[in-house]
């Protein structure tokens, strides 16, 4: 292989525009002559080089970057069609012209199955070959700049993924863990204790005069005070422990390895020490003390739940001493122990007395503001309470296990409804129910869907099943077994309050999932906070890119609803289009709503 010289061809012809950029051009031929005359053609305007065989011509590719490959179909040795894979293995965006002496169309064919651009015949015709080089060459350009475009897409991606992973992790304002990510590493915690029989603790700490900056000052000193106090408070930590924002006023402190009770006493005076020197706000000194409230591995609580929600009592019980105290978690901090276990008590007789009912809140199409499906919501009509939201009964339900046989009267009495609506000449429509995590963890949980669609006489389209993160994490492979077999039957799967929970974006592209829904907490405030507008922007973007729907929760106002117009997001739901109804309103609502539909149509 050699460099050709530069060669005057004296024959008038104009230099190609890609000639201007030198453009490298690999001539092999195992004819010395015809290589010669590609170069006394090309050399002009191009770096051309040349290779004798297949074999040497796979060194030069190895050593060098060129643009466009001219081979000979029949050479000693590797053949040109064979030699064509491995020059795109080696250079993706090389492009490959064929040189041959046969004109037939099975040499042509023969060369674009092998992978090459295009080919060349002999004798060779100077015009026909410039053009056909240029031919190559604009297709080289176009393979990099789609590579480049493919190239930024991804990165673009990563980086868009990278910032919905820290934004579901950690405090947008302080940079600490926020409550998942807390509440996973308690969960760890106790796992590792468990094993290991090792103490630790769980201090719940509450800036006392947050409330009345906020009120006093505005909440832009409010968020000053809360990263002064984050700054602090992250000194205090040793290796291996964790502070997060747990909520809007509080932090939380997860302390491993405890001795002693003293070993805590000792970290919260560290704390109080902290927080003791004052803070300037806008000129404005104040003063940031702290109730805490702690609680006891495995003294206090054998699981996350329990150990945080008595720290929790006991923060309670250090705010109502007037501030600037710890209190350690005790048992008759509980006085709605016993409340707790009377409602328990009603809950089992309310699935006998069978006192839940059912209300349904419509979804629409962002673009047309068609109802494409409604969601199943339970309440439950307490003898003495009244009417209790899920909130009330729900997470007593999945503590005591009675989320099971609720959830499955639940999608029986949702798939039923909906089938006597579609009976009565309504539009087939999709039913969601929202089941718990417990639910999804039954080995039995796609056979019983499978025998109450098959019962109430509901086809699988309809129905749709709506899961948080959590529940799928706790137990991802079986989670995506069980839905990937629901989605394959036609059952329409989607993640509900996207972006609130512990999820791995890893696992998000392997679950067999239709849509994600937005949180109401993120689309609340997504026309006024740039936080709120870039992640909900950001999770539309990630959606739409894994070919997902996205489904906004919570919408109110019609500026919400134009922002998310605006962003293409899919469907909506929330009071801007309709609350949740018992079934005989909802009836009525999709009646005058398909009306008014019809009108506007033909208006």
């Amino acid at each position: 292989m050699r460099p050709s010289p530069t060669i005057d061809l004296n024959r008038g012809d104009e230099v190609p525009a890609a000639a201007l950029t030198k453009t490298k051009i690999l001539i092999i031929d195992d004819d010395e002559q015809i290589r010669g005359l590609l170069l006394k053609l090309l050399g002009n305007g191009y770096d051309c080089c040349e290779a004798e065989s297949a074999e040497q011509a796979l060194t030069a590719l190895a050593a060098d970057q060129f643009d466009l490959v001219i081979s000979d179909i029949q050479m000693g040795g590797m053949s040109g069609l064979e030699l064509v894979p491995h020059v795109h293995s080696i250079a993706p965006d090389c492009v490959v012209l064929m040189i041959s002496g046969q004109s037939t169309i099975e040499t042509a064919i023969e060369a674009m199955h092998a992978g090459a651009f295009d080919y060349i015949m002999k004798p060779f015709d100077p015009r026909q070959v410039q053009a056909a080089v240029e031919r190559a060459l604009n297709q080289s350009l176009l393979l990099k700049e789609k590579r480049r475009y493919k190239d930024d897409l991804e990165i673009l991606l990563q980086r868009r993924t990278a910032e919905v992973n820290r934004l579901a992790y950690y405090d947008t304002l302080t940079d600490l863990p926020n409550r998942i990510l807390f509440e996973d590493r308690v969960g760890q915690a106790v796992a590792v204790a468990q094993r290991s029989g090792e103490a630790f603790g769980i201090l719940f700490i509450a800036p006392d005069r947050l409330k009345k900056v906020n009120e006093t000052l505005g909440h832009v000193c409010g968020d000053w005070l809360l990263k002064e106090v984050a700054d602090r408070l992250r000194g205090c930590v040793t290796q291996g422990d964790t502070v997060a924002r747990f909520g809007d006023d509080e932090f939380a402190f997860l302390i491993r390895q405890i001795g002693e009770t003293k070993d805590v006493v000792e970290i919260i005076r560290s704390v109080q020490e902290a927080l003791k020197p004052s803070v300037d706000l806008e000129g404005q000194e104040v003063f940031a003390s702290a109730s805490i409230g702690v609680s006891l591995f495995p003294l206090d609580g054998n699981d996350c739940q329990s150990l945080l929600k008595n720290a929790g009592a006991a923060l309670y019980r250090a705010k109502k001493a007037g501030g600037n105290n710890y209190q350690f978690y005790m048992p008759e901090m509980h006085e709605l122990a016993s409340k707790r276990l009377t409602l328990e008590t009603s809950l089992r007789h309310a699935i006998e007395n069978e006192e839940f009912v059912l209300h349904y809140q419509p979804r629409a199409a962002v673009d047309s503001m068609q109802i494409t499906g409604v969601e199943a919501l339970i309440r439950w009509q307490h003898p003495q309470l009244g009417l209790l939201w899920p909130a009330e009964f729900i997470p007593l339900a999945e503590d005591t296990g009675l989320i099971i046989p609720i959830g499955e009267w639940v999608v029986r009495v949702a798939c039923r409804q909906n089938k006597t609506w579609q009976d009565e000449g309504f539009t087939p429509m999709r039913m969601a129910v929202n089941i718990a995590a417990q639910q999804l963890r039954q080995p039995n949980i796609a056979k019983t869907m499978v025998k109450i669609l098959g019962d109430t006489g509901l086809a699988p389209r309809h129905f749709e099943l709506e899961l948080t993160e959590t529940s799928i994490m706790n137990n991802a492979e079986f989670a995506i077994d069980v839905l990937g077999e629901l989605k394959q039957m036609g059952v329409k799967i989607s993640i509900d309050d996207f972006g609130t929970g512990f999820s791995s974006l890893s696992y998000l592209k392997r679950l067999p999932i239709n849509a994600l829904k937005i949180d109401q907490s993120f689309v609340r405030d997504v026309t006024t906070d740039p936080n709120d507008a870039s992640l909900v922007m950001a999770i539309i973007t990630l959606a739409h890119n894994l070919k997902l729907e996205v489904v906004a929760e919570g919408v109110e106002t019609e500026e919400q609803l134009n922002f998310l117009r605006l962003l293409r997001c899919d469907e909506i739901q929330g009071f801007l289009f309709s609350k949740g109804l018992p079934a005989e309103e909802l009836a009525v609502f999709m009646r005058t709503h398909t009306a008014e539909q019809h009108t506007m149509v033909h208006a």
